[in-house]
């Protein structure tokens, strides 16, 4: 399946500056002549021919290893105040905006106010996948289900009726909607995944959640298909404690499939708090397993491609299954030592006590500063930050 890169349009000056070498709010790289943050003045370098290396290290040069810590967060806000507090101060990578947050963030023009504090184009997310999970349907109006819209729609029809949502919500400043929910389930609606699922049948679910992809992709929108390695038959429901799955072989059958159709599709993918038998170490959930992140990353378990996109975290502060079994701090470090390139959560509590742990385990070399470093630049190409060279 051809791979379809997205844009954030809303914030193209934004990244215009970042490119030009601008202020963006931190110190950035010395220009020739200025007197670095450590003391002294920094040489004029002499020409040479740059490479994507050099592009990627100038890039990364404009960071601390806290703000590029901070790059691999994404953080629930409840409304502006919020919003620039935590941008301001710690410099995340990315917002959500849930059914909690005041969407006057989105509709006043002060969603531009936050931006503005951000040192590269700052991700504004949000869960829009119709039914009941929606965040804005409020602002947006509401649609169906995603078991109603396979059942009521061909996938051309949910392409047009996506373009039109898709457009609403990136006129509000949303780049990122963590959908479309790929997991294959025959579940009652309204279990956790239920009528959330397009299909028992992963050819319909692939075809449905392509429809939507190409779509959010065609207004410049991010997407991020979950629940890796699929929720659809899970045991319970994740909010509410451990859940397991069924074992690699069967998930390759089913569950993975469509993962493994859209794997190239330009979408990232969130990992979900899953217990896999045989694969994840009992009590390790997916989240926050080696095992699994080596499984999406290789695909060759399960018959995929490589996946080098981002890998983001589903919420590790709300949801049981994690926050049973260990603290914000705890997970955030847990997931990216694992493999993963982006910690969800639902508050900015806790971000600064979380930017400190991971500081230490970057000291420690529990955290090896290259994965920190391919994470932050995966984040920047999902983005689509032009690296400046």
């Amino acid at each position: 399946m051809r791979k379809l890169p997205f844009v954030l349009l809303a914030v193209l000056a934004m990244i215009l500056t970042a490119c030009a070498g601008g202020d963006g709010g931190g110190t950035g790289t010395p220009t020739p002549g200025e007197r670095s943050p450590e003391g002294g003045t920094s040489a004029a370098p002499a020409p040479t021919t740059t490479t994507p290396d050099d592009c990627a290290a100038e890039y990364l040069g404009q960071f601390t290893t806290r703000e590029k810590l901070a790059q691999l967060l994404t953080v629930g806000v409840t409304g502006t105040d919020d919003a620039l507090s935590v941008v301001r101060d710690h410099q995340v990578g990315g917002i959500f905006v849930g059914s909690w947050t005041d969407l006057s963030l989105l509709t006043s023009g002060e969603l531009e106010q936050v931006r503005a504090e951000a040192k590269v184009p700052l991700m504004v997310t949000t869960d829009e996948e119709g039914g009941r999970v929606s965040r804005l349907g409020s602002l947006i109006g509401t649609a169906p289900s995603a078991r109603e819209t396979a059942q009521t729609m061909t996938a051309e029809q949910f392409y047009n009726a996506t373009l039109d949502r898709a457009r609403a919500m990136r006129d509000l400043g949303i780049t990122v909607d963590f959908a479309p929910d790929i997991d294959v389930s025959s579940q009652p609606d309204d279990s956790v995944i239920g009528d959330r699922s397009f299909s028992d049948d992963p050819a319909v679910v692939t075809e449905y959640a392509d429809a939507y992809i190409r779509a959010m992709h065609e207004m410049g929108l991010g997407t991020v298909l979950k629940h890796f390695p699929g929720h659809g038959a899970g045991t319970g429901d994740s909010h509410l404690g451990a859940v397991q799955v069924a074992p690699l072989e069967q998930l390759a059958a089913r569950d993975l499939v469509p993962f493994r159709e859209l794997i190239d599709s330009g979408s990232a993918v969130m990992v979900g708090h899953l217990d896999v038998p045989g694969l994840t170490t009992p009590g390790v959930p997916a989240s926050i397993s080696p095992e699994i992140m080596s499984l999406l990353r290789q695909g060759s378990g399960y018959g995929a491609a490589p996946f080098d996109g981002v890998i983001f975290t589903d919420d590790l502060s709300g949801m049981a299954a994690i926050t049973d079994r260990m603290s914000i701090p705890e997970a955030v470090e847990a997931t990216l030592v694992a493999g993963a390139d982006n910690a969800l959560w639902i508050s900015t509590d806790a971000v600064g006590q979380v930017l400190d742990r991971l500081e230490e385990a970057v000291a420690a070399g529990r955290l090896p500063m290259d994965r920190v470093d391919e994470s932050v630049l995966r984040m920047a190409d999902y983005k689509q930050i032009p690296r400046a060279c």
